[in-house]
């Protein structure tokens, strides 16, 4: 990881019928530049990644009531986005809820210049997505969550440039 990397916390949330909630970004300067991602983002001050993704979930979705499970995955990446790179260290958290959720603007004037709301995706959407789904491979990667379980510990994903 790059010294200063950004450090945030996703969330795989699920519902009772195993979907998983993903936001619908675009790139500022271009709209027409869509792809779906997990909800979550950065630690702020000295809060730690379970708070980060509570409170991050809360801010995307509303979603407060949710039963946090352990970190999936790891994820390094370096993305071009609004006119700077980004090079981010990620956590991503399972989590599980009852709650709807809707999109509400999120927390910050980015979020609310660069999201166009939430969905819920069953795994066989995402495996037959022709969309850019971030992490990429999402739609394997929930498959073999669905099927196994939680990993005993976390899985490093591979590093992502763009």
């Amino acid at each position: 990881m790059a010294d200063g990397a950004r450090r945030a916390a996703r969330v795989i949330l699920l519902d009772a019928r195993d979907r998983v909630l993903l936001m619908n970004g675009f790139e500022p300067a271009d709209p027409t530049s869509t792809w779906w991602f997990t909800p979550g983002g950065g630690l702020e001050g000295d809060e730690t990644w379970e708070q980060a993704a509570r409170r991050e979930l809360a801010e995307e979705t509303g979603i407060t009531e949710i039963e946090l499970g352990p970190v999936l995955w790891r994820r390094f990446c370096s993305f071009p986005f609004d006119g700077r790179r980004w090079d981010q260290e990620e956590h991503y958290f399972l989590a599980r809820t009852e709650q709807a959720g809707e999109w509400t603007g999120g927390g910050t004037e980015l979020e609310r210049r660069s999201v166009t709301g939430l969905r819920w995706w069953t795994c066989e959407e995402l495996l037959a997505a022709r969309e850019t789904v971030y992490p990429t491979r999402l739609g394997e990667l929930l498959r073999t969550l669905l099927d196994e379980g939680p990993p005993s510990t976390p899985v490093l994903l591979e590093t992502e440039r763009a």
